[in-house]
């Protein structure tokens, strides 16, 4: 997560991202009410900065999205238009997917098979990787099984989202205690990815080899020493750049 919660990124979350919602969903939704969707959102926001801005607009698309929750997620996933074919835009050119991951992050535990395949759409755009950790923590196996699939995936959204999402402290985020103690199922995902070419997935592989650094170092530095004998010049990368700031 790179955007920084100030002012300039605020503005983008209040009533003008109302607007731009509204039009994208009353395209599918013809019984969406917009006027009060928009009117809600500019009387709410005001005093909030942008992640409660983001919850704000996820609380109210669920009262007034359709009241079935796989109604209401597919709806949203059906304005997402097409995937992020780049490495970078997922904060900016779209943004306005964030009360998406929101709203299924919140709302959608007890339909876990919808969720997962809406989070899956919502990560080619902008990120499921605070979506995914509910479903982590309330289905640790039934998660990480998919997860692992996710990381043998050809899609690079998918694949980074298997070590993001795992990630045990993710900035911005609750920290993931689920793997801590035993990481076997999370270094499972990193071994797949650990010679990735994509260098957004590399730094992910590499930002959680950090973090289980700092809360579980007596069975991670064992596995970084089994990869560090790979001369793979990707997975070199990955192993450095890991342990730039960390004596091991």
């Amino acid at each position: 997560m790179t955007m920084k919660n100030d002012k300039g990124i605020t503005k983008w979350f209040g009533d003008n991202l109302a607007k731009l919602l509204a039009n994208k969903i009353e395209a599918v939704y013809k019984d969406f009410d917009s006027m009060e969707y928009v009117k809600t959102i500019k009387k709410d926001c005001k005093d909030l900065g942008y992640t409660k801005r983001i919850e704000l607009h996820s609380d109210v698309l669920r009262e007034y999205l359709p009241q079935s929750y796989p109604r209401a997620v597919n709806t949203l996933v059906s304005i997402l238009g097409e995937e992020n074919p780049n490495e970078t835009g997922m904060f900016t050119d779209f943004y306005w997917v964030m009360p998406i991951g929101k709203f299924v992050e919140k709302y959608g535990l007890d339909d876990f098979d919808v969720s997962i395949k809406a989070i899956e759409e919502i990560t080619k755009r902008n990120t499921g990787e605070y979506a995914i950790r509910p479903y982590i923590r309330k289905y640790p196996q039934k998660t990480i099984k998919i997860m692992q699939k996710w990381s043998k995936s050809k899609n690079f959204h998918l694949r980074r989202l298997a070590s993001e999402g795992s990630r045990p402290k993710l900035p911005w985020s609750t920290k993931l205690d689920t793997f801590i103690e035993n990481p076997e199922p999370v270094f499972k995902i990193l071994e797949n990815l650990i010679e990735d070419d994509i260098k957004f997935v590399q730094k992910s592989v590499a930002n959680n080899i950090t973090d289980y650094l700092k809360v579980n170092k007596n069975n991670t530095v064992p596995f970084i020493k089994k990869l560090q004998k790979s001369d793979n010049k990707n997975t070199l990368w990955i192993l450095k750049y890991a342990t730039r700031k960390l004596i091991i």
